[in-house]
């Protein structure tokens, strides 16, 4: 597999033909990482929630696990219709609606009555809040060719960090003024943040030709490209395992084994600051060694983080390393395999939603699995779903090399 530098130069799409003006590059990738960090953080509110919601509606907070799951269908259904209409629609107007919609689901959550309510509206919220799968596209066309990996990073540095702040500080929010306090600060921060990031997009249209051309055009960009098809399934395997352990951990806390706070539970996803941390330096390594090379070293990273899981079911110490290396797997995973898909082939973005629509479809059907497994087997269930998504992840791809 060639490096993601070489792809680059090589396929890389051209730039539009009339640049608008936007602000430095340095405050322009920093607004974008803020808004991407924002927007992420909606897919994930539920998950620390669970036992505050539970105890609203009446349940045990396993049998509401299904709702972090159906945030993530949500995203990945979204992404299908929304996320290719980069390649063609008014991005600036795009990005404007799709807030507004997000917002108001949001709001529509916080009100929600009960557990149906609540699934339906996160589901919209979830498919409007693709924002960042359409700011990525951008971001690597702008890029210069060498340094498009850590442009890219720089971006999923913020929506890793979004992603830790829907857990700890959702979890904190939530204890201290309710859960749906916290789905009502997450509509104004996301209107906020992303009518503002619309306000500086480029506005032109991309290319001519039917709005959803790059949704009928998925499945032949997916044949016509082995490395796209590739990274796609080893994401979808990567983002399952993670998914499973995140999503489930909740429950483990906050169980009889530790019997922690929402509040205290939602704090150990500090630990995913790692992501945060490991997004710069995963995208020199896939500028420098290439894409192939730095997912190998991701996958090692998370079959060592199973059993470490498995055993933080008793020990705390085993939990804190393994939350450590999950998470660095996965951001390194997704730096080199997204720009791979970026420059894979001549349609950034209609490659892109077939790379986030794969992951996310695999994280939430890893989700489902998981919360059904905890019902019946426990945290080691959990764990073994976890396992199970990476041997697939890899095995599959390996088998088509």
């Amino acid at each position: 597999m060639p490096s993601a530098t070489t792809t680059t130069s090589r396929r890389a799409p051209a730039a539009p033909a009339r640049q608008e003006r936007t602000p430095a590059p340095g405050l322009f990738l920093t607004l974008l990482a803020v808004c991407s960090a924002v927007t992420a953080a909606n897919i994930y509110l539920a998950a620390p929630l669970l036992s505050l919601m539970a105890r609203d509606f009446g349940s045990a907070p396993s049998a509401l696990a299904w709702i972090a799951s159906v945030a993530q269908l949500g995203y990945a259904v979204g992404l299908l219709f929304f996320a290719p209409l980069g390649d063609s629609a008014n991005r600036r107007r795009l990005v404007a609606g799709l807030t507004l919609v997000t917002a108001l689901s949001l709001a529509a959550s916080a009100a929600a009555p009960g557990a149906a309510a609540l699934a339906v509206a996160m589901f919209v919220a979830s498919a409007a809040t693709v924002i960042p799968q359409l700011l990525v596209p951008l971001v690597a066309e702008r890029a210069p060719a060498d340094r498009r990996a850590r442009h890219v990073a720089a971006v999923i540095a913020g929506l890793f960090t979004g992603i830790v702040a829907a857990r700890v500080l959702g979890g904190l929010a939530g204890q201290a003024f309710g859960w749906r306090w916290v789905f009502a600060g997450a509509a104004l921060l996301t209107l906020v943040l992303g009518l503002a990031t619309a306000v500086v997009l480029p506005s032109q249209r991309r290319r001519e030709g039917p709005l959803f051309a790059g949704l009928a055009a998925l499945p032949s960009v997916l044949r016509r490209s082995p490395e796209l098809w590739r990274a796609c399934v080893r994401q979808a395997g990567m983002f399952g395992a993670w998914s499973a352990l995140w999503t489930s951990l909740a429950l483990l806390l906050t169980g009889p084994v530790y019997g922690l706070s929402t509040a205290t539970a939602g704090l150990f996803g500090l630990f995913g600051l790692t992501a945060s941390a490991v997004a710069p330096l995963a995208g020199g390594l896939v500028d420098r060694f290439g894409a192939a090379r730095v997912v190998r070293s991701a996958y090692l990273l998370a079959a060592v983080s199973v059993p470490l899981f498995w055993l933080g079911g008793q020990m705390p110490a085993a939990l804190f390393a393994a939350a450590v290396l999950i998470h660095a797997a996965l951001v390194a995973s997704h730096v080199a395999n997204q720009t791979l898909a970026l420059t894979a082939t001549s349609t950034p973005a209609t490659a892109n939603t077939a790379y986030v629509v794969a992951g996310f479809a695999g994280g939430a059907a890893a989700s489902a699995l998981a919360g059904a497994a905890f019902s019946h087997f426990g945290w080691g269930g959990v764990c073994g779903v976890a396992g199970l998504w990476l041997v697939l992840g890899w095995g599959v791809t390996w088998s088509r090399r």
